[in-house]
């Protein structure tokens, strides 16, 4: 059953929908009357919705939050699910599950019971939408998957957006293949991970081709040699392509490859010096060394391992270290007894949380990316454990137990994690320290009303105007963040015309927010806490006349309240260090050549270039590759083919009389009509 009170349902609850109806769920949707609708979307479709929805005050009001949560409390059954809280524009505030959601969600009424974070969440709460789960597990594996996607700002937050690689071994090839990948696995093969870095894989790759002689090209590459490439001469591929070695001895190297990336290395290490032995006793020499160099490559992998995890088999370690009201999570991926290497992670909102609360979210959050091995060893008891458990084990299809290591390898394993994860959290305060300094020295150099949370750089590129593209790039205080960069093909401005370019980088990327907000007299102030990604700074690349172009556009757009700075190069383009910053009501200032600021606002002005010209590259690339029979409607991949086998070159398809296009293999009349018609039509 169903209950949405507004007329179509909005992309986030289709989304949550389809997700309960994989999982056998029974959603079941309740809103307050006077709850408005949740959109990522955001402002642009909020003002087309307003007239049908009443809009509660966007201010903060303890009483308004608690008499909403009451009306959802009444269309509540004491069942397991998630809940949602909403402000007054639809945004999520917070994330929970419950195993009854009446009780659970009874008790946020309790305002004396109830923290001074959860009062300022309450305050804030203007509906509610929820999510009835067939058990707790479920709802807590849910839980997980929503907050990673909307991130609310009173949930504990993994602020780690970057997937893990995986070495994957193809199996849908008699010769399978060997490659780092990362991403849903929906290839079918083998996956051997997470790894903590590409660089870590890459290592182990090339260290497994020297051990194995397994190949790591494209299977249309494979398909096209005749003769072997350059890893077969350096001892790095076996060449099957070119059938250097047989489907059967192929196979055996996959198996041995299958065998060492699960653990069984010393067996692996054990027939490699059986067959050396060999092959020097029949004086084969060259194959000895050959298995020589293959043994040396896999003592390399296990002396690489900085950890000793031998006994523990595959298991994901954590612990956790506090310091200055920051946390610090150090994890280990051991697989096969070998580590696979280790990351830290900070997680956010933890203030006024408990550590072992803090510890189980961010394992739940993890998780959503990577399958959970058999065992996970944490520092200390969590809440919920067993339910945990429960939820990893329908994740990953198989038992997973969480474990408090007490003795032996594992907890001097935990001992090392433990020292690992303090130190980490001592060199994140260190350079925290450092970047909070740059951020006071930047604020006081524009002339800042406060620390910017959110800087947007922007630059164009092009060629004597052609293949123009814009690009924005965002930084924060905790360095870039690349899943909010975006690009834009200029389809408006002159050829040549920069400042025109600018100007419609600027119109598109401010008109929205300009539409929804104004609307509604969200301050600056406001903004930070509402997630709309308005910018506390905006850099641009160029002299007096990009900085005239935005603050013109920007001023015809009634924004006036955002801050700009132009970063030109110096009299020697920036060979020097002498940057010029120019400031919209025309001023002009400089920094030291050895200023550490400098260097930053460099580093924001070089990842700006860095990505837009890539665009610009990549534009140009399928324009150079691009073919004039895709502008005929109708004609595919196959058809261009094969008017190109047939005829040569586009030019002498263009040419072609209606004769010979209808002879061509694989084309009808009807689509012969249509070529020609196309290129002759008015001759």
């Amino acid at each position: 059953m169903t209950v949405l009170l507004r007329k179509d349902p909005d992309p986030a609850e289709a989304q949550v929908i389809e997700y309960a109806r994989a999982t056998s769920y029974l959603p079941f949707m309740a809103r307050t009357p006077a709850g408005t609708p949740h959109d990522p979307r955001g402002a642009e479709r909020f003002n087309e919705e307003r007239a049908t929805y009443t809009v509660a005050s966007a201010q903060p009001d303890l009483e308004a939050g608690v008499t909403a949560i009451r009306e959802t409390v009444k269309t509540l059954k004491p069942r397991p699910g998630v809940y949602r809280m909403l402000d007054a524009r639809g945004e999520v505030l917070y994330v929970g599950k419950a195993r009854s959601l009446k009780a659970r969600v009874a008790n946020y009424t309790q305002v004396k019971q109830l923290t001074n974070r959860l009062q300022r969440m309450v305050s804030q709460c203007r509906s509610m939408e929820i999510v009835v789960t067939n058990s707790e597990a479920e709802a807590l594996l849910l839980e997980a998957q929503l907050v990673k996607r909307f991130r609310p700002p009173f949930n504990v937050l993994l602020r780690d957006d970057k997937s893990f690689p995986f070495i994957l071994l193809r199996a849908e090839h008699d010769f399978p293949r060997i490659m780092k990948h990362r991403g849903a696995r929906r290839a079918k093969g083998n996956y051997y991970g997470p790894f903590a870095s590409a660089g870590s894989v890459n290592t182990t790759i090339n260290a497994l081709q020297k051990l194995f002689l397994l190949r790591s090209c494209t299977d249309s590459f494979f398909s096209r040699r005749d003769r072997p490439c350059l890893l077969y001469q350096i001892k790095r591929c076996s060449a099957p392509c070119v059938d250097r070695i047989s489907k059967e001895d192929y196979s055996a190297l996959v198996g041995q490859a299958k065998d060492f990336l699960a653990g069984k290395s010393s067996k692996v290490q054990q027939d490699l010096e059986t067959e050396m032995a060999k092959a020097a006793e029949d004086l084969d020499f060259e194959t000895a060394a050959i298995l020589r160099d293959r043994l040396r490559a896999a003592t390399f992998i296990q002396g690489s391992q900085a950890i000793n995890a031998q006994g523990v088999g595959d298991a994901d370690v954590f612990a956790l270290a506090s310091k200055g009201g920051q946390v610090g999570i150090q994890s280990f991926f051991i697989r096969g007894g070998q580590n696979w290497g280790h990351r830290a992670f900070f997680p956010t909102h933890t203030k006024d949380v408990e550590e072992a609360e803090i510890l189980s979210d961010v394992i739940l959050q993890f998780y959503e990316e990577v399958p959970p091995p058999p065992t996970v060893l944490v520092d200390r008891i969590l809440p919920e454990a067993e339910l945990m458990e429960q939820a990893l084990s329908e994740l990953a299809g198989r038992k997973v137990v969480l474990s408090v290591p007490q003795r032996g390898d594992r907890r001097k394993l935990m001992e090392q994690a433990q020292r690992n994860a303090v130190e980490a959290l001592e060199r994140r305060l260190a350079e925290s320290g450092t970047k909070a300094k740059i951020q006071r020295e930047l604020a006081e150099f524009l002339e800042l009303d406060g620390l910017p949370q959110r800087i947007e750089v922007y630059d164009n590129s092009h060629i004597q105007g052609s293949k123009a593209v814009g690009a924005m790039v965002v930084a924060g205080p905790e360095g870039f963040i690349k899943n909010q960069y975006r690009k834009f093909n200029i389809r408006e401005a002159q050829t040549n015309d920069d400042f025109g370019m600018m100007r419609e980088v600027m119109r598109r990327r401010f008109r929205k927010l300009a539409e929804g907000e104004r609307d509604e007299d969200v301050t600056a102030s406001d903004r930070g806490t509402h997630h709309d990604n308005w910018p506390d700074l905006v850099l641009i690349d160029g002299g007096k006349g990009q900085m005239s172009s935005v603050r013109d556009t920007l001023e015809e757009m009634g924004i006036e309240d955002v801050p700009l700075i132009a970063i030109a190069k110096g009299p020697h383009h920036g060979r020097d260090g002498r940057e010029v910053f120019h400031f919209p009501d025309g001023r002009e200032k400089t920094l030291p050549t050895n200023s550490p600021l400098l260097f930053y606002l460099q580093n924001l002005r070089d990842e700006v270039h860095r990505y837009v010209i890539g665009a610009h590259r990549a534009k140009r690339s399928r324009a150079i590759s691009a073919s004039p029979l895709d502008e005929i409607p109708g004609i595919g991949p196959a058809r261009k083919r094969a008017l190109l086998l047939h005829f040569g070159t586009a030019s002498k398809v263009r040419a072609a009389a209606l004769e010979d296009l209808q002879r061509a293999p694989g084309v009808s009349d009807a689509v012969a009509r249509k070529i020609y018609d196309f290129y002759h039509a008015g001759g």
